[in-house]
């Protein structure tokens, strides 16, 4: 079984873009994305309307893992078109190229150390750690990773976390998070205005918070889950944090498509440059990918991995505090 370098070389075949395929997914994604907000803000009955509104929040949330693979280079790393649409998406979608590709790049860098792996990803205290903690540094830490949190991911996450924490921390690095803020009130308030309390909760605020409550929870069970592995800096690699450290999340295919395959996860770590649609062919011809420490959507895995809280040193597993 090839391991370290070996492996990550293995899946260079598949990191390559096909640019075709790639505006395929891009535009048809964004039309779709039209569509359902349009459904939702024009004078249709209700029965049409909510649909429409579940349906945006859904297609927004393929869309954000879309942006997402195009912040790593994985599809169209040369195509000046696309980098100018995702960086208008990335404030649109509350999530800026300045601290998302910043944040994120740090993530990938340090995914499972038990140290510097809090930048761009959930706290992560061992349960010595916890308990020699403030009483305060534990509210935060344990408000961070609440469920309730995760759900409102829209407010905390996005609207906090990732507009206006940012600038209000690096004004001059981050000047495009308070643009999203200030686009997103923008946006609240003209629905508001033109459409009525109907129009903002359909059209903004449900989408909005579908997309960031499912995307808020995927990122925490990626890296929070039964058999994850966390270790120090003398013992970690990039490849074990990517096979021991990130899920495969089980889906099926609608969900799948949706998420735009980001459930696998621990293919996604390997190697970030492989585009979104070709992970699970990746997956497939890497033997050493087919059996990944896993997670799915069904509501007991979901609360064995909202029970996580520390990291239990001594029993090498997350644990209950």
């Amino acid at each position: 079984m090839r391991t370290g370098t070996e492996l990550i070389l293995a899946t260079k075949p598949f990191a390559r873009d096909i640019p075709l395929k790639s505006w395929w997914c891009i535009l048809s994604t964004f039309a779709l994305l039209a569509i359902a907000l349009a459904s939702t803000a024009w004078n249709l009955p209700l029965f049409v309307r909510i649909p429409g509104s579940l349906l945006a929040g859904l297609v927004l949330l393929r869309s954000f893992v879309i942006y997402h693979d195009q912040q790593h280079h994985a599809i169209l790393p040369t195509s000046r078109l696309a980098e100018g649409m995702m960086r208008v998406f990335g404030i649109l979608a509350l999530s800026p190229s300045s601290i998302w590709r910043s944040s994120h790049n740090h993530h990938h860098n340090h995914n499972s150390r038990l140290r510097g792996s809090h930048i761009g990803s959930f706290p992560l205290m061992t349960k010595e750690q916890f308990h020699k903690s403030t009483a305060a540094d534990r509210r935060h830490y344990l408000f961070v990773r609440h469920p309730l949190t995760i759900l409102f991911g829209y407010v905390f996450m996005f609207l906090f976390g990732m507009c206006l924490n940012p600038f209000l921390s690096r004004p001059r690095k981050h000047w495009d998070c308070l643009l999203a803020l200030v686009v997103h009130l923008a946006i609240s308030a003209a629905l508001l205005y033109f459409g009525g309390w109907t129009a903002l909760l359909l059209t903004q605020v449900i989408p909005h918070f579908i997309t960031y409550a499912i995307g808020t929870y995927l990122f925490y069970a990626q890296h929070n889950f039964p058999g994850v592995s966390f270790r120090d800096n003398g013992g970690w690699t990039y490849e074990k944090a990517a096979l021991e450290s990130s899920s495969f999340l089980k889906t099926g295919r609608i969900m799948a498509w949706f998420t735009a395959n980001i459930g696998y996860h621990h293919v996604h770590h390997l190697n970030s440059h492989i585009p979104f649609y070709r992970l699970p062919e990746a997956c497939r011809a890497t033997p050493e990918l087919q059996s990944p420490r896993s997670t799915s959507l069904h509501p007991g895995e979901i609360l064995r991995c909202l029970r996580l809280k520390v990291w239990d040193v001594e029993a090498q597993r997350m644990s209950g505090i």
